[in-house]
């Protein structure tokens, strides 16, 4: 049996990779133990992991993009997506909308169908890969627990494909279920 082909996994950044689930500025962010192992797996199999997060503090002055760029280019990840605005800003990028993944899709050539988004909020994170038919690996880890149980009822209509209890879970149940598509751009 042969596994079915990702093209690319979009990574939440706050409650996802390390944090608290709220704003830390880069300098002062950290990576959940598990979370270095889990991102240097899907490199080593040939994954193009790309970040995939709102930062609205970007917007007020209070970090900078270039300071999440480099972080993330530290973690290993192959780019990085950004939304920088408030959320009454109505941009076209800010989660759940669309705008990051689309301004991937074409960047890389990517099939959004053929691509997985790992995230902690499912309003935010799932509901956003559900539009789109990607994977919706939802972690349990800062606001996880909170949006599968208390808030449920916000993303009531999305079922994620799986539920980890942290990004090395999630990752190896990718790894067991999905491989690389190295074709991709």
């Amino acid at each position: 049996m042969s596994l079915k082909k990702i093209q690319a996994i979009f990574i939440d950044r706050d409650g996802t990779i390390g944090g608290t689930g709220k704003f830390i500025h880069p300098k002062d962010f950290h990576l959940y133990p598990f979370s270095a192992e889990a991102l240097k797996l899907l490199k080593e199999r040939g994954f193009k992991i790309f970040a995939l997060t709102n930062q609205h503090r970007i917007s007020r002055s209070e970090a900078t993009i270039e300071e999440f760029t480099h972080q993330f280019k530290e973690y290993g990840f192959d780019d990085a997506f950004i939304c920088p605005h408030e959320e009454n800003e109505n941009c076209n990028c800010r989660k759940p909308k669309g705008g990051m993944l689309l301004r991937a899709a074409k960047k890389y050539n990517l099939d959004l169908e053929k691509c997985i988004v790992i995230g902690d909020v499912g309003d935010v994170d799932m509901v956003l890969a559900d539009e789109f038919n990607c994977i919706k690996v939802m972690v349990k880890t800062g606001w996880g627990e909170n949006s599968l149980g208390e808030y449920k009822y916000l993303w009531k209509d999305v079922e994620p494909d799986y539920i980890g209890e942290n990004l090395l879970q999630a990752t190896n149940w990718i790894i067991k279920n999905y491989e690389s598509d190295k074709k991709s751009k």
